[in-house]
């Protein structure tokens, strides 16, 4: 749903079309989804493997950041809103790509599919980093001969995993994997509960009370929060599919205060349980011989698995249809193949999931998720521009986007080099 549509769209001409089908064609409200299957799915874009690195980021930055995280929600869910309005200027716009498009033209369009790709490649990679990490923990000191070569511990999992999901990329239709990683919500909730059943019931406890404030770590931790709340791609997508675009305000309502509940509750329990000892996700924390703990890892593992295929499929049909060999099914598989191959690669030279979280946060999540909504808005809304309350709030929002921006980028990128 995120794929880049390679072809220039000609707003005149479409607007022409459009009003002539008006008028041949009945409205037909009955088609569109239902506003809680919306809801649903604003969950399931919100709720992603950033949970894990809740309590880690809280951890880094201390009491504040609690705060922070609450306060990122609000600016994320503000945003969301304007991109609806966004929407409202043209009703043929129905994707992210066709609001930049609306605002600045093909190069609006180009910037936000670039982003979208880049961010999306960055996902597939934490998700080869995370199954690495976690099988490493279940099953420790394994290892295999390739070619002579051989390969053990993380490094060994995710060229496995990848050899896993290498042929799910080759489906040109990911409509049963769609609704197999449906179940991403779910998962979020089974493992705040897994969670909360190591800490009570099996004995962990919940004793960590100090919370100091760590100004060192506040960029690391804000960029995690942004990360976490990357949604804004498919906000378009899903409100242009409801059967009432009116109540999408309400759905984003709904959508962010639910996964802040449980993004507060896992960071809370999460550092209570481990305090300044949290690694980058809260399952290699957990101690591995208990039950809550193993379901908490292969609810966490079965996740990406599902998910790759659909993450990367935007980048692979946009590189398709590109080339000149577009109906080419040799073609089709080669270029999955290789795309595959080269998340590997990253993932074997940045094996450090939290710091690539804070970079994608940073980097990309800071600028699709504040920055280009705002600049939108007040691109095609000349009211907007006007001095006013609301012309304040969003160019704060600006300015909380850029310094997060440069601040956060600067530290994970000095933090994954040191580790290099």
């Amino acid at each position: 749903m995120w794929v880049y549509e390679c072809h220039k769209m000609d707003f005149t001409k479409a607007e022409k079309l459009e009003s002539q089908n008006e008028v041949q064609q009945p409205q037909q409200p009955t088609k569109g989804t239902s506003f809680f299957r919306t809801c649903f799915n604003g969950l399931n874009a919100l709720s992603g493997v950033g949970i894990l690195s809740i309590p880690y980021a809280l951890a880094q930055g201390g009491c504040l950041s609690l705060f922070l995280l609450f306060l990122v929600a609000v600016l994320c869910w503000y945003t969301g809103l304007l991109l609806r309005r966004c929407m409202d200027t043209h009703p043929l716009i129905k994707t992210y790509p066709d609001i930049g498009e609306r605002a600045f033209g093909y190069k609006g369009r180009a910037v936000v599919s670039v982003f979208m790709y880049v961010e999306l490649y960055l996902v597939a990679v934490e998700f080869l980093i995370l199954e690495g990490d976690n099988l490493d923990k279940l099953f420790p000191n394994t290892a295999f001969k390739v070619a002579g070569l051989k390969i053990r511990g993380k490094q060994a999992f995710v060229m496995l995993t990848s050899l896993i999901v290498l042929p799910t990329t080759w489906l040109k239709s990911l409509a049963l994997l769609a609704y197999v990683s449906a179940g991403g919500v779910l998962a979020s909730f089974i493992l705040v509960i897994c969670i909360f059943w190591v800490g009570a019931v099996d004995k962990v406890g919940f004793h960590e009370n100090d919370l100091d404030l760590n100004w060192r770590g506040m960029p690391i931790a804000i960029s995690m929060f942004a990360f976490c709340y990357c949604g804004h791609a498919v906000f378009p997508t899903l409100c242009s599919s409801m059967k009432d675009r009116s109540k999408f305000s309400k759905v984003l309502l709904v959508c962010f205060i639910t996964s802040t509940i449980n993004y507060g509750s896992m960071a809370v329990m999460g550092y209570l349980m481990f305090g300044e000892h949290l690694k980058s996700q809260v399952t290699l924390n957990l101690p591995i011989k208990k039950m809550s703990t193993k379901i908490a890892i292969y609810t966490t593992l079965i996740n990406p698995l599902t998910k790759y295929a659909i993450i990367t499929a935007p980048i692979t049909t946009a590189i398709e249809e590109t080339s000149l060999f577009r109906n080419s099914r040799s073609l089709s598989i080669l270029i999955r193949t290789a795309l595959v191959i080269s998340t590997v690669i990253v993932a074997l030279t940045i094996p450090f999931f939290g710091y690539v979280m804070a970079l994608i946060g940073s980097f990309l999540s800071v600028t699709a998720s504040m920055l280009l909504p705002c600049l939108c808005y007040l691109k095609l809304n000349k009211a907007a521009r006007k001095m006013g309350l609301e012309l304040i709030i969003i160019v704060a929002i600006l300015v909380a986007g850029l310094f997060i921006g440069v601040v956060g980028t600067f530290t994970s990128i000095k933090q994954i080099v040191k580790h290099l």
